[in-house]
């Protein structure tokens, strides 16, 4: 809702730029405060000591681990492999396959190479579906048609199928695993779908696999965040009688590790952010850094991450600070302003700045500067100015749409996704993934490539932006907010606004067929980076499936974050309880 504010309602440190008129007329809302309080700016009560003795007790697990993949992947027996890859399988979703990335990719290469398009069980329908589903998620193109022996001759998928629940989940999963123009697996997918909510319902269906059909059909495998998918998991597969106790103990110690390094994190980021006052000084920007700091684990939780991890958590805020001052506060004529400084990317453009933008400013350039003299100790500062440009890039778009608001513009669907796959930000936070990371898969050709925004990362773009605007649409409308894609569509074709709804979930499958397809060998950057591209995507599934989760943290996204940041694992035998 458009309000009128006066100077005297500005931040206690602000002067209006339009001083000489009585008041300013901003398209603004009040949000909620941070519901977390100061709850993590208090240090981790783990002692050193306990971490040191954890360490040493994970290492030795992990050579048990490795050792158990090594001796399943050198075995020549198809039923050792059957075995290696529902171990890999346990491992990725455990939240441990960071340990063994080579053994996991030498493994699949030598049964991808072994069998090829022919699987061994080929009678097996949950050994055929997982070994296409782990050959899939690791860039390996082996074809859909191995399932079509599963269908009648009429290109329907056979009934008998529906006897062998577990079975019909793994199809399920392995589904969504589908490109453009598979059809067997879109027919897959509807057919599990619509018959695993049938077997969910069954009383005589066991329990534990009723419990993983609810949650796959709520969410499935492909669009789970690995750090939440880990937490979810734990307590099934402590319940699976052929559960690995090694593995399970490794996991689950291994979770309580990273949480204590997460927290330490999140408690110095607390910290940077309360130094900076910005919830007094600018009220009307969004206090979620607790939310955004889930986000970033999302994309990356593994510790060898975490200079990027604190990159990408501080230029989010800033990316917040930024979207609420263009969607939320600013007025066009001092946005105008602001975008002209961004572009000259210079502290000497600071006087030309409202008072309230200075801070704002001030601290945009400070940011990156800072990052940059890290990085140049490294000989990697060449990866800042490229991630400067689509900052910029970004800004100037947010002006257009700032423009759009105020004369009353509605876009084409096709216009206003162009310029919204850039203002949603993601094109830039996954540049930002690849800043500060400690390998050696990252060179100027990987910017060069995010840059042009290919078509894998205009995917993410799009599963953001649309899942945004199908939760968000009605509520932005009624503060005055450039009309979203929901709008646009329905200007455009005279659709209502449940078809168009509908329209822009048909978008976001199709846009993460593109994902899958852009992740199969050979990619055109080093399969590794495109993992944060993906986890991206994942998280959107996660915040904006219902409502703006980053918003308005529900139950469900409260509760995930506990788990992560809060709640340790418990550490038991699971063979007393199995």
């Amino acid at each position: 809702m458009a309000t009128s504010i006066s100077s005297s309602l500005l931040p206690s440190n602000g002067v209006d730029v339009s001083s000489k008129k009585k008041d300013v007329i901003r398209h603004t809302v009040n949000f909620s405060a941070s519901m977390w309080g100061g709850q993590f700016l208090t240090p981790d009560k783990v002692q050193p000591e306990d971490l040191v003795m954890e360490k040493q007790v994970i290492e030795e697990l992990k050579e048990e681990v490795r050792k158990e993949l090594m001796i399943k992947a050198s075995s020549n027996e198809s039923t050792q492999h059957k075995k290696l890859m529902e171990l890999i399988d346990a491992v990725q979703r455990l939240g441990v396959a960071y340990h063994f990335e080579e053994e996991i990719e030498e493994a699949l290469q030598r049964i991808y190479v072994t069998y090829r398009e022919k699987w061994t069980d080929q009678n097996n329908l949950q050994s055929i579906s997982l070994w296409f589903r782990l050959l899939r998620q690791e860039g390996f193109n082996v074809s859909s048609g191995i399932f079509k022996n599963r269908m009648n001759d009429k290109g329907k998928f056979k009934e008998s199928l529906c006897e062998d629940a577990q079975g019909m989940l793994s199809l399920y999963e392995a589904s969504y695993m589908r490109v453009e123009g598979e059809e067997v697996l879109d027919a897959a997918l509807e057919f599990t779908k619509t018959h695993l909510a049938i077997i969910a319902k069954d009383p005589s269906c066991d329990s534990l696999l009723r419990t993983q059909i609810q949650q796959a059909l709520k969410q499935p495998l492909r669009k789970r965040l690995p750090r939440v998918e880990a937490v979810r998991y734990m307590p099934i597969y402590q319940q699976e009688a052929s559960h690995n106790e090694v593995l399970l103990k490794l996991a689950k110690l291994d979770f309580n590790l990273l949480q204590s390094i997460h927290k330490e994190e999140l408690r110095q980021l607390c910290k940077w952010w309360k130094d900076l006052g910005m919830q007094q000084k600018l009220p009307y920007v969004r206090d979620r850094l607790i939310e955004g700091y889930f986000w970033i684990l999302g994309v990356y939780y593994e510790p060898h991450h975490s200079r990027t991890r604190i990159f990408l958590l501080k230029t989010s805020m800033w990316l917040i600070v930024l979207d609420d001052t263009y969607d939320n506060y600013g007025t066009y004529e001092e946005l105008k302003i602001f975008t002209d400084a961004v572009e000259r990317w210079s502290m000497g453009y600071m006087d030309t700045l409202p008072e309230y933008m200075k801070l704002i400013y001030q601290e945009l350039l400070s940011h990156h500067q800072e990052m940059e003299e890290e990085l140049e100790k490294e000989g990697k500062a060449y990866q800042i100015p490229y991630v400067i440009e689509m900052a910029k890039d970004i800004i100037q778009n947010n002006l257009l749409e700032a423009k759009w608001l105020k004369e009353g513009y509605m876009p084409s669907l096709e216009e206003y996704l162009s310029v919204s796959m850039k203002t949603c930000t993601y094109g830039v936070m996954i540049a930002r993934a690849y800043v500060g990371r400690s390998d050696n898969l990252v060179n100027e050709d990987t910017f060069k490539w995010v840059a042009t925004y290919p078509p894998i990362v205009k995917a993410a773009c799009l599963v953001l932006r649309l899942m945004d605007d199908i939760t968000t649409h009605e509520e932005e409308q009624e503060r005055g907010h450039v009309a979203s894609s929901i709008e646009c569509y329905q200007k455009e074709t005279g659709a209502s606004e449940k078809e168009a709804s509908e329209f822009i979930s048909n978008k976001v499958e199709d846009a993460w067929k593109v994902i899958n397809r852009d992740s199969l060998k050979p990619t055109e950057i080093p399969f590794p980076l495109l993992t944060p591209i993906i986890n991206y995507a994942r998280a959107c599934d996660l915040l904006y499936k219902v409502n703006d989760g980053y918003t308005h943290a529900g139950k469900e996204i409260i509760n995930h974050i506990k788990s992560i940041l809060v709640y340790p694992i418990p550490i038991e035998d699971s063979r007393s309880n199995a």
